[in-house]
């Protein structure tokens, strides 16, 4: 047991640093493949910053955000672009999501992606 205890405080310096170079090994594939993930998509012909966003704004309001109100009015803004947003090799559909919440007010995360979306990144507009 002395043995043990006594290998592990002297080479407790070289464990550590060993632990960080295999830590900072895994963040750097793991940031490498997100960012390669996400350079694969195609960059969104559409620009969503100039939408107008008080369709969303005036209907969808907390504090329950109710999505009788918010589904609808998401929809009303999305579906002139579905052929873009549904197209899951571009980046449509999370730069609209991310244009809303920068340009359309505050709303909780997950909110149209939860509760608006059909299936995996579809918007139903039918």
């Amino acid at each position: 047991m002395k043995l043990i205890l006594k290998l592990l405080s002297s080479s407790l310096p070289l464990f550590l640093l060993l632990s960080l170079f295999i830590s900072d090994g895994v963040y750097t594939v793991y940031s490498s493949r997100n960012l390669l993930l996400q350079t694969e998509k195609v960059r969104c012909p559409v620009d969503f910053q100039n939408l107008n966003y008080t369709i969303i704004s005036r209907r969808c309001k907390g504090p329950n955000y109710p999505s009788k109100k918010c589904c609808p009015a998401f929809k009303k803004l999305a579906c002139p672009y579905s052929q873009y947003l549904n197209d899951e090799s571009t980046d449509c559909l999370a730069l609209l999501l991310s244009d809303i919440k920068v340009y359309g007010g505050y709303y909780p995360v997950g909110l149209f992606e939860n509760t608006c979306l059909q299936g995996r990144q579809h918007i139903d507009c039918q």
